[in-house]
């Protein structure tokens, strides 16, 4: 079995359930206690799986949706119940949708030498736009540097002063390409849009992780999606801010 075929198999994976009895689940379970990338990844996998399933614990049933559809379905107005069904089929498609938001930036293609950085910055960029769930919400910055040095993610980052003055909501680990990602959240000030506990959001990652990291120079600022940003290295890691406005106000951060 090679990391692909191992990939595809865990995708489906139910951890807990009667999954893992399955030869070739415990074949690719196997695998990943040996190799490290695609341990990384069912981590990742998990989380986001995690995260869904959370959002699904929140969606309560209207009251009596089942003895509605019980007294519909056996009715002569079946023009009225399938008006219904379809009703509840956008539902589900919908669901779906958030699932592939929430699973989509765990999942991405190899990246080429030529555009590992563009690969990397693209798929930063869905993470902090799709709906997702912070691993450790806190203001406390020494409480997000412990959470990430236990979990192997850039956890001695460099803050430009700006950031240091600017109220943090929390923090995750993400993976890249079998790279560990350090997402810091933080708030501008600005009304937040509903459900969302942060607006600006940078992501930390090993140098080395990026074949095309760009030097230790200053910020170079890129409109991505809805997303302003900026990237730069320092030291021996890259970092990447993000948010949504205009680059001067971006700038201000840094």
């Amino acid at each position: 079995m090679n990391l692909q075929e191992a990939r595809t198999i865990l995708l489906y994976y139910r951890p807990g359930t009667a999954d893992a009895d399955d030869p070739q689940v415990a074949e690719a379970l196997a695998l990943a206690k040996t190799n490290p990338e695609l341990g990384l990844w069912l981590e990742a996998q998990g989380v986001g799986q995690a995260a869904l399933r959370a959002k699904f614990r929140q969606v309560t049933p209207p009251e009596g949706l089942r003895e509605q559809i019980v007294s519909e379905y056996g009715a002569s107005r079946r023009g009225l119940a399938l008006r219904r069904a379809l009703g509840l089929a956008v539902t589900v498609a919908l669901l779906l949708l958030g699932l592939l938001a929430v699973l989509w930036p765990l999942r991405q293609p190899a990246a080429t030498p030529a555009n590992a950085l563009a690969d990397l910055q693209n798929s930063l960029v869905r993470t902090a736009l799709s709906p997702y769930a912070m691993d450790l919400p806190t203001n406390n910055l020494a409480s997000i540097r412990a959470y990430l040095a236990q979990r192997q993610a850039p956890a001695d980052f460099t803050l430009p002063a700006p950031l240091r003055h600017t109220a943090l909501s929390g923090c995750a680990v993400r993976v890249w390409q079998g790279a560990r990602i350090s997402l810091i959240c933080f708030r501008t000030g600005k009304p937040l849009p509903p459900g969302a506990a942060s607006d600006l959001w940078l992501f930390v990652v090993d140098r080395a992780a990026i074949t095309n990291a760009p030097p230790a120079t200053a910020p170079q600022f890129a409109k991505i999606n809805r997303l302003m940003t900026a990237t730069w290295t320092e030291s021996e890691q890259l970092y990447f801010l993000g948010m949504v406005g205009p680059e001067a106000e971006l700038e201000s951060f840094l």
